[in-house]
């Protein structure tokens, strides 16, 4: 299944909201320019995920503040939480990373 075409649509639907909305600055963020820099940032570790055979992106949350990128939900071994880490961390532009990530066998 090739979800290239998938995760630009979700780039471009989140370049496209977040644009027209103004681009609502979140809580401890001080410029909106700071806010579509966090977007950016989850959609290209989101896009990491997506294209890791390691990971299942579809069990595994993206968040975003201030360059640091927050991992939530479950993965299958101890092996998949690292991937999932080290993808993010990988990603250019991420400050730290923080894996709160549960393995559930």
């Amino acid at each position: 299944m090739n979800i290239r075409p998938l995760l630009l649509a979700v780039a471009s639907a989140t370049f496209a909201i977040t644009t027209a909305t103004g681009c609502a600055v979140a809580r401890d963020q001080s410029t909106v320019g700071a806010y579509i820099d966090d977007a950016t940032l989850t959609t290209r570790v989101k896009a990491k995920l997506a294209e890791s055979e390691q990971v299942s992106a579809a069990a595994i949350s993206v968040e975003t503040l201030n360059g640091t990128v927050q991992l939530s939900g479950f993965a299958k071994t101890t092996n998949e939480r690292s991937s999932a880490e080290t993808l993010a961390r990988n990603t250019s532009g991420v400050k730290s990373v923080r894996n709160d990530i549960i393995v559930r066998n």
